[in-house]
């Protein structure tokens, strides 16, 4: 005859397999941020490339794939780095008929934004998202969020992934991951942007 367990103790058991399952998500959000918040879709052929402002291994990633052909029009878009973005695509060998500006965003949020505009007036239906890896999924789940009609896919640069070597910028790497934590959950609550 099986014995029966009792309530208190199926809670017990419930609560440790929890607890279980936070401390494994947290050391692997910790020890592994690039399984996290890295989302790449692999080639893909689209209409538009959308590079984000915030780092110079966003506009080398998308010259990068300008010149292996997923798309022949690029978006750099950012307040105060589309210019610079611009210049750079340019010294990189991007036709500069190629490239729109779109210079007022300043979070995330308002690069999907304003840049969705653009991707209509552009008749974009399929379109790359170029930022870093570790800014990716935000990046990816904004523009899904605010236009579900385009497909949207995400072609991050890897610089600095899974960690940059010693002395090479690790504490400001690590800054940012923490921060695009924070800025997951936050983008969810206030603007219901789901990461996942």
């Amino acid at each position: 005859m099986m014995k029966r367990i009792s309530r208190k103790r199926w809670l017990l058991v419930i609560s440790s397999v929890a607890v279980a399952a936070l401390l494994l998500a947290g050391l692997t959000c910790y020890f592994f941020p690039q399984l996290v918040l890295t989302v790449d879709s692999g080639p893909v052929q689209a209409d538009v490339l959308v590079v984000l402002g915030g780092a110079l291994d966003r506009p080398q990633r998308a010259a990068e794939l300008f010149q292996a052909g997923e798309a022949s029009l690029i978006i750099c878009s950012g307040y105060g780095d589309a210019a610079a973005n611009e210049a750079y695509l340019t010294n990189s060998g991007v036709p500069m008929a190629s490239i729109s500006l779109e210079p007022q965003s300043t979070t995330t949020q308002e690069n999907a934004q304003f840049s969705i505009p653009l991707l209509h007036a552009l008749g974009a239906r399929r379109v790359i998202i170029v930022t870093s890896w570790f800014h990716s999924r935000r990046a990816l789940a904004c523009f899904e969020h605010y236009e579900p009609d385009i497909k949207f896919y995400s072609r991050p640069s890897y610089f600095g992934y899974p960690r940059p070597a010693p002395g090479a910028g690790i504490k400001a790497l690590a800054g940012s991951i923490k921060s695009e934590y924070l800025k997951l959950l936050g983008y969810w609550v206030c603007y219901g942007v789901c990461p996942l």
